[in-house]
């Protein structure tokens, strides 16, 4: 039986992110997604929205069908 799991090569937040220190988040996704680990990428709020910022991604944790990255933001471009 396989594992549906998708990659991913941006973070997309839809607002649901939590932060944990001054430029560390957490964000909780739903499924199985893989992404890749200490390279920067982009933060978008959506998916068409602008560039947020670029962040790297410092920890993925897979649990209950449900994926948790926890991230740094490293350059923000917008204040919203």
């Amino acid at each position: 039986m396989g594992m549906p799991l998708e990659l991913n090569t941006m973070i997309v937040t839809k607002g649901r992110e939590e932060r944990k220190e001054e430029n560390l988040f957490t964000l909780t996704k739903e499924g199985y997604r893989l992404y890749p680990l200490d390279i920067p990428i982009e933060v978008k709020r959506t998916i068409d929205g602008e560039l947020s910022g670029n962040a790297l991604i410092k920890k993925v944790q897979w649990e209950n069908n449900t994926t948790q990255i926890t991230y740094q933001l490293i350059s923000l471009h917008t204040s919203n």
